[in-house]
């Protein structure tokens, strides 16, 4: 993939890049366009046809997603400071925990998880993340 799209020595794109990316283009377009309709009409049908008895969560699950909502926050914030793979370990190993796994678990998940990411998006990918104090 990475020979189709770098650029030759006249400046011109790759002949690959030129015919394969508006294919991928519009095959992601027509994917997402199909999750967005499904989730529209399934929107429409939650509007039009309420549940007549919902079941609202306890107030323990309540704060539970309030937890998780404050480490997405907290990740977001830490993730310049800490850097990508350091965040990512972290709010990926608490919410494992909070998904079932045991606490070693989910230091291990959380680990594989931000080292799995790190390794598609950077190094396969070439992408920019966050470096952290350790220089990855």
């Amino acid at each position: 993939m990475h020979h189709a799209l770098v650029r030759s020595r006249r400046g011109l794109a790759n002949a690959r890049a030129q015919t394969m990316m508006p294919l991928i283009r519009n095959v992601m377009f027509v994917v997402i366009f199909i999750i967005a309709v499904i989730v529209g009409l399934s929107g429409l049908v939650i509007m039009l046809r309420p549940d007549p008895e919902p079941t609202w969560p306890a107030m323990g699950r309540v704060v539970e997603i309030a937890a998780a909502v404050i480490v997405l926050v907290a990740y977001a914030q830490l993730l310049p400071e800490l850097g990508f793979v350091i965040s990512t370990a972290v709010a990926a190993a608490f919410l494992s925990w909070r998904l079932g796994a045991g606490p070693v678990q989910a230091i291990v998940a959380g680990v594989v998880i931000s080292l799995g990411i790190y390794a598609v998006f950077h190094l396969i990918l070439g992408l920019s993340l966050a470096r952290g104090p350790l220089g990855f």
